[in-house]
């Protein structure tokens, strides 16, 4: 989706740019071709933050950070063009403090613990006393209370570690899909023995290590199913990507 919405933004910039130049080749308006773009461009940029801020209030993928970055850089650029400010494509590097801004919600969220929602097979969803399972937070999942009950879930951060142990937990007689995503950190499950599972595990730096199968450096990947998982009525199906850090799942 997202890619459609650039492409008919795109589309949309090529075909206003080509109406201008004709009115101007046909002496019908007089346009600076040149100041048309100066307009155009930044009305993209403004565009773009504001469809990934919506994306993200829809839980569609977007971003916070990229969203109100570009919403902020083309609106200055537009206050620029029709003379209110002064703000030029250089000056993006005195939008530095931003990072600060950033960091600061950031840390926000990481101290604030409330409902996680997370999602059911079933299409329900079940609110757990837990840090924020945003992808704009830090901190760390740990399920290993005894007797914890093992359902479908997503989870994501932006920098945190997960530890899960399966050993203490009560899992249902079902397929249990469970989704882990970060930039940055560890990944730590422990499996009993008589759970079958699958796993699909990504690293874009770090390494992988899965029942004594391993692989480490840039860009990994690294998938495993146990021998009886199709035909296993209880079982895992693990989805685990990170950007940077380790992922290692141990039978116990």
């Amino acid at each position: 989706m997202r890619k459609g919405f650039l492409s008919y933004i795109f589309a949309v910039a090529l075909i206003a740019l080509g109406i201008i130049l004709i009115l101007e080749n046909i002496g019908i308006a007089a346009f600076n071709a040149k100041e048309t773009w100066l307009v155009i461009y930044p009305t993209l940029f403004v565009l773009l933050g504001i469809k990934w801020m919506i994306d993200r209030i829809r839980h569609k993928g977007g971003s916070w950070v990229f969203g109100s970055f570009f919403f902020i850089f083309g609106s200055l650029l537009l206050l620029d063009r029709f003379d209110v400010i002064q703000f030029v494509f250089k000056d993006i590097f005195k939008l530095w403090p931003l990072l600060i801004v950033y960091f600061g919600f950031m840390f926000i969220n990481s101290n604030r613990s409330g409902n996680v929602i997370i999602h059911t097979s079933d299409g329900k969803s079940k609110k757990k006393y837990y840090n924020n399972g945003s992808y704009f937070t830090v901190g760390s999942h740990e399920y290993n209370e005894p007797n914890w009950k093992v359902e479908p879930m997503n989870l994501s951060n932006l920098a945190g570690d997960f530890y899960l142990d399966f050993t203490k937990a009560y899992i249902p007689e079902k397929e249990i899909p469970i989704n882990i995503k970060a930039l940055a950190g560890d990944v730590h499950l422990l499996i009993p023995e008589n759970l079958e599972f699958r796993i699909y595990a990504s690293v874009k730096a770090g390494d992988i290590d899965v029942i004594g199968q391993s692989v480490d450096g840039i860009n990994r990947t690294l998938s495993y199913e146990t021998e009886r998982y199709e035909e296993a009525e209880r079982k895992l199906d693990l989805n685990i990507t990170l950007k940077a850090g380790s992922i290692r799942v141990d039978y116990v």
